[in-house]
């Protein structure tokens, strides 16, 4: 199923049962999915030149790259600089579902770049010209300093 340092990459058990049980997909489905997974990332990880392509199939047509860092800091959960088959469907179930107070603090998590537990104005105003870089509207200089200013 692929290697890294001679190590097999593998779902145990567990994994797949978890996994089924969090994202409501059948093993079989999470299986294929895995397989497809190593079939892109033989080293069973993913980097963050990967994921900037996988993000800019998702989103043809759309610059991408500033908020791509803010999404990877999501799914690399461990910090390791790579995102791991676990992680990615982990946050792909995490993303797609959960109570209104779990969905808020995955936001807070992306907005909280340096991850101190507090969101600075400094990060608040990077996170937010990076979005209007993504879906270019309006003059982002401005638009956020208002939007900073209305909400302070």
């Amino acid at each position: 199923m692929g290697s890294q340092n001679g190590k097999q990459q593998m779902l145990t058990d567990e994994d797949l049962a978890a996994l089924s049980q969090s994202s409501g997909l059948k093993e079989n489905r999470i299986i294929e999915m895995f397989n497809g997974f190593l079939m892109d990332n033989p080293t069973g990880k993913m980097g963050p030149q990967k994921f900037r392509e996988l993000i800019s199939h998702a989103l043809p047509k759309k610059n991408v790259y500033k908020m791509e860092k803010h999404v990877f800091r999501i799914y690399d959960s461990n910090k390791d600089g790579f995102i791991e088959f676990k992680e990615f469907m982990l946050v792909f179930h995490i993303m797609s579902e959960g109570s209104n107070e779990e969905v808020l603090r995955r936001i807070f998590r992306m907005f909280d770049v340096n991850s101190d537990g507090t969101i600075s104005k400094r990060e608040m105003t990077k996170l937010i010209e990076d979005m209007y870089d993504v879906l270019k509207k309006g003059d982002p200089n401005n638009d956020v300093k208002e939007m900073i200013a209305e909400s302070a």
